[in-house]
């Protein structure tokens, strides 16, 4: 196959944003920072928006939605908040041809708004929990800009809930944490996380414990898929989030938030993808199985739509490509670009053996098959392949990822993958220093692999990485 990306031991960024522009996944947009997602993109995205709405649902949230603008005042009520967003804020002026009489800020996150509405809606215990999310856009003015990774503009569900304990809410931001989020990123992204705690410096502006799912890209850097906070007190006390208790006293509420964004389709291509393209595992994938019509005649057309329709019987996300008005060289090069778990290529000369070739995109593999077989060796294919992605990421993984003792050398470690360091061993003064570096921490374990409450705890294992 003719070189079309730079290949990712060259110039891994360059790759990067090669894929992107020719598997026509995004465009920059008009506004420095901002991205056009593309249809290729954008089905990837309504897949993974709809594997994850099942699963908030599953955890008793409800869909909402909450306005773009917020007045200034509400973010100024939670000090740590507007303290931590302040550089990243879009904030309108004027409206109408005339300057507001108090400027509203474009949503960064929905915290400040939801809070002032939780506040309104919940009286009583009976109330509780109030468990929302809402798919929306917000904005965060980023310097640096990166299609899906760091964009002005993004798009993203975010989950607000409030409680009636302390306990209630870290449950129910854990089982955000484990059940929609790690299930979803394990079991269909096909990306193996590490999920931990973050550090006080890493805490989400305004929370008392920011969970994290971190996964390995392909370069060794990591990225943060997804987090889930509890906030204490903190925004209840600021908006008066309050309940009348059982007992018939008056209590602050507990909340959390959780969010997740279209950065997991940067996590996807950088953790899948191969120098011949994107590699979608087959679970995810919008087409599972691309039926694609080599030449036109010998009766290949009315093979490859019963092909189609069997494929589709079946169960299997399918397209048929019957263009033989282009040529059949670059459409299986798009193919591999889009990385369709599955080609199904049906052509004259196989067709008069009574085959077709199935095509596995995650190893390459070509099979001529028989005609009658084909269904079953394409389902086959996709159950295999969702494992195969699966496996040589969590593979490349532990390769990557070395145990050490000091600061020092976990910093070093950093330069080409992931270092296990004891906390102990690295504390806030040593973060600070490998902040100075480039480096962070990605999140705390206990020993046995499990989430601390705190980063206080006795004998945890620090993550260090650099990353996006």
């Amino acid at each position: 196959m003719a070189r079309v990306l730079t290949p990712r031991a060259e110039d891994f960024p360059r790759w990067y944003q090669d894929l992107i522009a020719k598997a026509k996944l995004a465009d920059n947009g008009p506004v420095r920072g901002t991205m056009v997602i593309r249809p290729a993109g954008y089905a990837i995205w309504e897949r993974m928006q709809a594997e994850m709405d099942a699963r908030i649902k599953a955890a008793g949230a409800e869909n909402a939605y909450f306005p773009l603008f917020i007045p200034e005042s509400y973010l100024k009520r939670e000090a740590e908040h507007v303290e931590g967003f302040s550089p990243e804020l879009a904030v309108v002026t004027h409206g109408g041809g005339k300057q507001l009489a108090e400027p509203v800020v474009v949503r960064p996150t929905s915290e400040t708004v939801i809070g002032e509405f939780m506040a309104k809606w919940i009286d009583s215990y009976r109330d509780l929990p109030l468990l929302l999310n809402q798919w929306a856009n917000v904005v965060r003015w980023e310097l640096r800009p990166r299609i899906f990774l760091r964009t002005s503009e993004f798009l993203w569900q975010e989950g607000h809930t409030a409680h009636a304990t302390r306990e209630d809410a870290r449950a129910y931001a854990r089982r955000i944490l484990h059940e929609a989020y790690e299930d979803l990123m394990v079991n269909v992204l096909g990306i193996p996380v590490v999920v931990g705690l973050k550090t006080a410096r890493e805490r989400f502006a305004g929370a008392t414990a920011t969970y994290t799912c971190e996964g390995m890209m392909g370069d060794g850097k990591a990225l943060q898929l997804g987090t889930s906070h509890e906030l204490g007190q903190n925004f209840a006390k600021a908006f008066d989030i309050s309940y009348s208790s059982a007992e018939g006293g008056r209590e602050h509420a507990w909340t959390t938030s959780w969010g997740t964004s279209t950065r997991m389709l940067g996590g996807l291509i950088m953790a899948h993808g191969d120098d011949n393209g994107l590699r979608v595992p087959p679970k995810l994938a919008p087409v599972q199985a691309y039926v694609m019509v080599v030449k036109a005649g010998e009766g290949v057309g009315e093979a490859a739509v019963k092909l189609r329709d069997a494929l589709r019987d079946a169960g299997v996300r399918v397209a048929l490509d019957d263009r033989t008005d282009t040529p059949f060289g670059r459409r299986a090069v798009d193919a591999e670009l889009r990385g369709h778990p599955v080609r199904v290529e049906v052509g004259p000369r196989d067709l008069a053996a009574g085959n077709a070739v199935v095509v596995r995109r995650t190893d390459g593999s070509k099979a001529p098959t028989p005609v009658a077989d084909v269904v079953g060796a394409v389902l086959a294919a996709l159950e295999a392949d969702q494992k195969a992605l699966h496996d040589q990421a969590l593979a490349h993984r532990e390769s990557r990822t070395v145990e050490v003792a000091t600061l020092t050398e976990a910093i070093e470690a950093a330069a080409t993958g992931w270092a296990r360091v004891p906390w102990s061993a690295v504390g806030v003064a040593g973060e600070a220093e490998a902040n100075g570096q480039g480096v962070t921490v990605r999140c705390l374990l206990r020993a046995d692999g499990s989430v601390p409450d705190s980063e206080d705890e006795p004998d945890l294992v620090a993550i260090l990485a650099r990353a996006y």
